[in-house]
């Protein structure tokens, strides 16, 4: 028994009912040795029909086809289980019973049931072994659930649910057929059929009973069920009654028809009649039947599923790609396929759709085959269609056509990119670095090399992916034959090589070279501009590769590309060494080390290409311990400005060693800028140091005030006044003087340093005032050069080229001490030359400088002696040591001496000779009270001062005569003795 029930399990559900049936049967008379089996289904009126029947000739089933389900036989009484001997709800009758003279000892009958009600029962003829036993008895109860289970699950006969038939469609059908009409008395079970319904039924007039059961004899036993469930649920429901069956014709034939009618009603709910009518749809049914053939053997997969997800149909390709037959998938719920379930995102997709009720499209891959589907689902009101096409191939089209659009997309990309890099790129660097950024990642190389060539050996412009070592041999390397660099120049022509095999071929004698180099395949681009081939450009791969025509030709492209920025960039290589050379030539070579200041100075070019522009600093020394700083900055960028300020540097020099005042050499400069005439417009600031006084004076024309560390750490910006700019300005210019401590730190710049397009003059400057802070805290400012390398790193940051020029000057200013400087007033009468002697002498020995004292002593009565000549009062002397002795006299006119040339017979013309013959320089400043000259000696080196006999020559050359000299000097081998004429008033004097 177990055998047999686990057999009927495997059954899938969607089987046909008459199939149910059948096998139902045939186990349940096998496993009880019974002589037969039937099975009756109730219809609308009280009558069972009998639908399928095992083992029992039609002689003895005839009368058996419709039963009362009211009356006595064992299938209606197993309907009520009542009259007879009931065996855990089944019924045992013996023949004698019945009343029936079949052949053997009773019928065992059970009641099958379906959607909460009893719908008709299964009876079995059993043999000479009686009634059945209490095991067979569950055997035949397991057999009867699953018989239900089976019904509940079985499709309709027809096959898939037609669409409801609305009146629009029934009256075409009406005009097109011929209708029969009927009237059902559902109380009595008396039919009436018209002429039209008794030949659609096929019966005959004379065999027309009038009763329901009339209809019942002519259904097909496998549309009868659910023809009658249709009927019941409309009945039920109140609905319209519609169905689809096959009826037998009198030839014996079935043929299909369709009926549609409505039941009507008493005052209590109870049906009454049904009224309705039928045609002939075996046509239309056929040509359903070919469109079903045609969906069959369609290429594309097609499934038809129920509202509950249930497969109802599928053909042939559906079957291939799920790996079932349609046997296995009818009934099925689609989502619970094998297959299915390892599409996640299938339910959620197909549920989607059908909550929209719009037509949707998705791929999916099948799993465990590696195709790829394409799914269109299409919902309905009754049910679903879902196409399945193998997009495989066309999908493999499809990426691979996509993959070669984006490589060629993005390879153009990369092309326009490389264009505007190389538009951007200034020097070869830049040119080598912006194609090897976007040339090798596109075609998957690994190296990249530039190569010009000078005379016959070729040099090395810029390269990536290659090691040191291999760079230093192929630098300056020798023409040799085959080679292929030098095939490419000569011959304008690239070479591409696969392997190292085909490069050796080419140059065997390169073996060395290529175990060097580290690559497998080579491609050698000639580098042409303007006609001429100047180099070559090797793209190198780590693999072997042979490149594809296409390929071949977007890197011939890309090198002449690459050839002509390389020949702009060679032009602006040139350019920009020469502007480089301009600019060293116009900025000081080297800040002088003086004892009044110790400065540092940058000077940072802008990031806009040239570097040359018109940004200047400049410290000049000046006599007496004084020193001059200047910054500037003529407005604008480029070879025009730089000549400018070149001419501008000239005139300062020329007006500070004038001497003159800040104010003045302010006004010059303007009256320069003002005649030159080219609409220039320049800032500068000028500031005048005296050590001996620690008075520093500065003016200022349109530029930023400078910025001033204190010893004690504290930052500020002199309150200066904002003249215009040189060329705008209307002298007077203003003067500011400012005492300075010992160790003052000035800071110089331009307003590139401070300012840009991010930041405004302000900001900059409070920057500046705190980069000094911390300089000053952290030791920093102690250390010049690192003091300015740390104030343009943080100010201009190598990642953030400026927009304009930056000059930037630090001063740290000394003080020359008392003990440095010796100071006399003088009689203003010819006694004074000597007071002047006297003087110098105890000086120097004070100093230790005696060796200097005699020449010295010259110098000071000859400038004595001129100031009393030829000046006025009153007449001061002034010694300073500092890395030269300086000797000066003060006087109180404005005249200044100047060398003139003495012919031989001339007693004067020759003093100013005298100071230039005996100093290493001398000169007149003005002052606030007249006039100064002084002169200066070097405190190094061998210089022990003039001996007699030396001053004696030196006297004789200047003073032929020795008449007297400019002053009226008597010269008597002593300087002692050299006197204005007067020797014992000397000789006083001096004691």
């Amino acid at each position: 028994m177990n055998a047999r029930l686990a057999l009927l399990s495997t059954v899938d559900p969607g089987v046909a009912e008459s199939e149910v049936f059948r096998l139902a049967l045939q186990h349940v008379v096998g496993e009880l040795g019974a002589l037969g089996g039937m099975i009756h289904l109730r219809g609308p009126m009280p009558a069972l029909r009998l639908v399928s029947v095992t083992g029992l000739p039609p002689v003895l089933t005839r009368s058996w086809e419709i039963i009362d389900q009211e009356g006595p036989l064992p299938p209606a009484r197993a309907l009520h289980q009542g009259g007879a001997r009931v065996e855990n709800r089944g019924l045992w009758m013996p023949l004698h019973a019945v009343d029936i003279t079949w052949p053997g000892t009773g019928l065992a009958a059970l009641p099958m049931s379906g959607e909460d009600r009893v719908i008709g029962a299964l009876t079995v003829l059993m043999g000479d072994q009686g009634e059945p036993t209490r095991a067979q008895w569950d055997f035949l109860r397991a057999v009867v659930a699953w018989t239900e289970e089976r019904m509940a699950q079985a499709p309709p006969p027809s096959g898939p649910a037609q669409t409801e038939l609305n009146g629009e469609g029934l009256r075409q059908a009406l005009k097109e057929v011929r209708v029969g009409s009927w009237d059902w008395n559902i109380r009595t079970g008396d039919l009436i059929w018209d002429e039209a319904a008794l030949e659609l039924y096929g019966t005959r007039p004379a065999e027309f009973t009038g009763k329901i059961d009339n209809w019942m004899r002519i259904v097909h036993p496998d549309d009868l069920p659910p023809t009658l469930a249709a009927a019941e649920r409309a009945i039920r429901d109140r609905t319209v009654y519609e169905a689809e069956y096959r009826v037998r014709r009198l030839d014996g034939t079935y043929g299909w028809t369709q009926d549609c009618g409505r039941a009507t009603y008493d005052e209590y709910g109870k049906p009454l009649r049904m009224i309705g009518v039928g045609w002939e749809s075996s046509e239309s049914r056929s040509a359903r039947d070919a469109l079903s053939r045609a969906l069959r053997h369609m290429s594309d997969g097609f499934l038809a599923v129920d509202g509950e997800w249930r497969i109802t149909f599928a053909n042939l390709e559906a079957e291939r790609l799920l790996n079932m037959t349609e046997e296995e998938l009818f009934g099925r719920v689609l989502f619970d396929l094998p297959c299915a379930q390892r599409m996640p995102g299938l339910e959620p997709v197909c549920r989607q759709a059908v909550a929209e009720q719009k037509p949707a499209g998705f791929d999916i891959h099948v799993p465990d085959t590696g195709r790829r589907c394409h799914l269109r689902l299409v919902p309905g009101p009754d049910g679903h269609t879902i196409y399945c096409t193998d997009v495989t191939e066309k999908r493999r089209l499809e990426d691979e056509r996509r993959a070669a659009e984006l490589a060629a997309a993005e390879r153009a990309s990369r092309i326009a990119e490389l264009t505007a890099a190389l538009a951007q790129a200034t020097t070869s660097r830049d040119v080598i670095e912006a194609a090897a950024r976007r040339v090798l990642p596109p075609f998957g190389a690994a190296g990249l090399l530039v190569q010009d060539f000078e005379g016959d050996r070729l040099r090395n412009v810029g390269a990536v992916g290659y090691t040191d070592a291999f760079l230093a041999l192929v630098d300056r390397s020798p023409r040799m034959p085959c080679h292929p660099a030098w095939n490419a120049i000569t011959s304008g022509d690239p070479g591409f090589y696969s392997s190292p095999q085909e490069y050796l071929e080419h140059a065997p004698h390169n073996a060395e070279l290529l175990d060097l180099c580290g690559k497998q395949s080579w491609a050698f681009l000639p580098l042409t501009a303007s006609g001429f081939t100047f180099g070559v450009c090797v793209v190198a791969f780590d693999q072997p590769r042979r490149l594809t025509d296409d390929e071949r030709t977007l890197l011939t492209a890309i090198s002449a590309l690459l050839a002509q920025s390389l020949e702009r960039a060679r032009l602006y290589d040139l350019e920009h060494t020469r502007s480089r050379e301009l600019q060293r030539s116009l900025l000081p070579r080297g800040l002088p080390a003086l004892p009044a200041c110790e400065a540092a100075a940058r000077y940072l070019p802008s990031g806009q290409g040239m570097d040359v522009g018109g940004d200047w600093y400049d410290v000049i020394p000046l006599s007496s311990g004084q020193v001059a700083l200047v910054v500037g900055d003529v407005m604008g960028h480029g070879l025009p400005e730089a000549a400018t300020m070149g001419r501008l540097r000239t005139a300062v020099h020329t007006l500070a060693d004038l001497e003159l005042p800040p104010d003045e050499i302010m006004t010059h400069l303007n009256d320069l800028v003002v005649g030159m005439a080219e609409e220039s417009y320049v800032t500068c600031l000028y500031a005048l140091y005296d050590s001996t006084t620690r008075t520093c004076s500065i003016a200022r024309a349109g530029h930023p005030p400078p910025a001033l560390l204190l010893p004690d750490g504290t930052v500020c910006f002199p309150d200066l006044a904002a003249d215009p700019p040189l060329g705008a300005a209307e002298p007077p210019f203003e003067t500011v003087e400012l005492h300075l401590p010992e160790g003052s730190l000035l800071v110089f710049y331009t307003d590139g340093l401070v300012e840009s397009a991010k930041r405004e003059i302000d900001h900059g400057m409070a920057d500046l005032a705190r980069l000094l802070r911390t300089a000053h805290e952290d030791g920093t400012a102690a250390d010049l050069e690192r003091l300015c390398d740390s104030l343009t790193q943080a100010l201009l940051p190598a990642d953030h080229p400026a927009a304009d020029d930056a000059a930037l000057l630090v001063a740290r200013l000394h003080a020359l001490t008392d003990d440095r400087m010796a100071s006399w007033p003088l009689l203003d009468d010819p006694r004074a030359a000597g007071q002047a002697r006297r003087h110098v002498r105890e000086q120097l020995s004070a100093w230790g400088l005696d060796d200097l004292a005699p020449t010295t002593e010259l110098l000071a009565s000859e400038l004595v002696g001129n100031v009393v000549r030829h000046a006025k009062g009153p007449v001061r002397l002034r010694l300073l040591r500092g890395s030269e002795l300086t000797c000066e006299v003060f006087d109180g006119s404005l005249t200044m001496p100047r060398i003139r040339r003495a012919t031989d017979t001339d007693e004067g013309g020759r003093g100013l000779q005298l100071i230039t013959a005996l100093s290493q320089r001398w000169g007149t400043r003005y002052t606030t009270t007249g006039k100064c000259i002084w002169t200066e000696q070097s405190l190094t080196g061998p210089d022990p001062g003039p001996s007699p006999d030396a001053e004696a020559d030196a006297l004789g050359l200047m003073f032929p005569t020795l008449g007297g000299s400019d002053f009226g000097l008597d010269y008597d081998g002593d300087l002692d003795a050299l006197s204005f004429g007067d020797p014992d008033l000397d000789a006083e004097q001096e004691q």
